[in-house]
């Protein structure tokens, strides 16, 4: 898979190898750390991946959220398909996105995904400054992409943790986890 994207970047993106030299890597310095994010999400494989899947009732959610390591913290790239839509002209598709404590997508009639447990929150931080607390998926038309980058987490420590999307936008105040909503799609996060 290494070369299949090395082939890629070679045919469609000659100026970015230089002339003959290793082009551009993340080994190398960048002065736009945008364009080292890009590349990265671009041309390598991530180390950890989470399919989310939605609960019954909550319509065909599915997607995939990759993470890469880069420098000191992992770049993020979330892509999601069938999220709930809201008809309404002014309607506000926001949906609270976090790592969660728990190793499990299960959970019990009135919580699918109970097991999930609460945010990932290992230095007992107030919310939203928890290590699991995401940026909130902004939904269009029933789809969401979004990357980041965050020095909040690691990939040892999030392997095995599940990631959730919640039915309503985080409001960044109420303890303890932003007044978020339903649980209504999960994944678990495992290595490549």
């Amino acid at each position: 898979m290494e070369n299949f994207y090395a082939d890629i970047r070679k045919q469609n993106y000659p100026e970015l190898m230089g002339n003959g030299s290793q082009g551009h890597t993340p080994e190398h310095s960048y002065e736009n750390p945008g364009l080292l994010y890009m590349e990265t999400a671009l041309y390598q494989m991530p180390a950890a991946y989470a399919e989310l899947l939605g609960n019954p009732g909550t319509g065909e959610i599915h997607g995939i959220v990759r993470f890469y390591p880069v420098g000191g913290g992992i770049l993020v790239n979330a892509e999601i398909y069938g999220l709930p839509t809201d008809p309404q002209s002014c309607a506000c598709d926001i949906f609270g996105f976090h790592i969660h404590e728990g190793s499990s997508c299960t959970g019990n009639e009135s919580d699918p995904y109970a097991d999930a447990k609460n945010h990932y929150n290992p230095s007992h931080c107030p919310h939203p400054a928890h290590a699991g607390d995401l940026p909130p998926l902004f939904g269009n038309n029933g789809s969401a992409w979004m990357m980041f980058f965050t020095e909040q987490i690691s990939l040892p420590e999030i392997l095995g943790k599940t990631i959730i999307i919640h039915s309503k936008p985080d409001d960044f105040t109420t303890q303890p986890s932003g007044n978020s909503g339903a649980k209504i799609a999960c994944g678990t996060i495992v290595p490549v």
